[in-house]
């Protein structure tokens, strides 16, 4: 039996403003994201990518056009539906990470889980078994400021791998890190697509987008490219 995409996007626009101030975000954009796949959405600013990962986060909906995630029209849940859909079905990574201060690691790691209403035991387990899956076993009672900034997007990574999402959306997620720890944190990210997740990342960045296995490319709104990344070798 053949697996649905995870994501379906279908002549989605995105308008901000009306009448002499409109803004044309997207412009009709389509796109199908098997699962498993590993993809790098990229554009300069004003491209509307940021648009673009709002919508596929279920951050923020098209003004038509439809987007289904996992199967689910998103346009059809209320804010309650989708508050749930972004919990258990998305495991976001920011550049800035977005780790609790004051918080251990695994703390931080098990509160997506508590807001899907796991019983202790099994988050925790859940937790510490995602924590050791990004290398961090032996750091689990670490707050943030006692880790390295590649350290803190690795506990955001297991956290985003807890809930065993569907998808795994990285905004700009090495950003904030120097050229080891990107290269660790990028190195995870394949490791997690070769276990047959599907991974996400909004990049401005070449060096990123060439890790993954396909490249999207936005201009004003509107899909440039999409190519495998075999094809881009093929024409260089």
């Amino acid at each position: 039996m053949t697996q649905l995409p995870v994501i379906v996007v279908h002549r989605v626009t995105k308008t901000y403003g009306e009448g002499d101030t409109v803004v044309h975000a997207l412009a009709g954009v389509s796109l199908a994201i098997q699962r498993g796949d590993f993809v790098a959405i990229m554009g300069a600013s004003g491209s509307g990518k940021s648009t673009l990962m709002n919508i596929l986060g279920c951050l923020d909906l098209p003004s038509t056009g439809r987007y289904l995630l996992d199967g689910v029209d998103v346009q059809a849940l209320d804010d309650e539906q989708l508050a749930e859909v972004r919990n258990r079905k998305i495991g976001f990574i920011f550049q800035s990470f977005n780790l609790i201060p004051r918080t251990t690691a695994l703390a931080n790691v098990e509160l997506p889980l508590v807001y899907a209403g796991i019983k202790k035991a099994e988050r925790r387990r859940r937790a510490l078994e995602a924590l050791d899956a990004v290398g961090l076993g032996s750091r689990v009672s670490h707050t943030p400021a006692q880790l390295s900034g590649g350290q803190q997007q690795r506990v955001a990574v297991a956290r985003a791998i807890a809930t065993d999402p569907a998808m795994i959306l990285a905004d700009e997620p090495t950003g904030n890190l120097d050229s080891q720890a990107t290269v660790e944190v990028l190195d995870l990210f394949a490791e997690l697509n070769r276990q047959g997740r599907t991974v996400v990342i909004i990049t401005h960045e070449p060096d990123v987008a060439a890790r993954t296995n396909r490249v999207v490319r936005l201009r004003d709104g509107k899909i440039l490219e999409d190519v495998r990344q075999r094809e881009l070798e093929g024409a260089r």
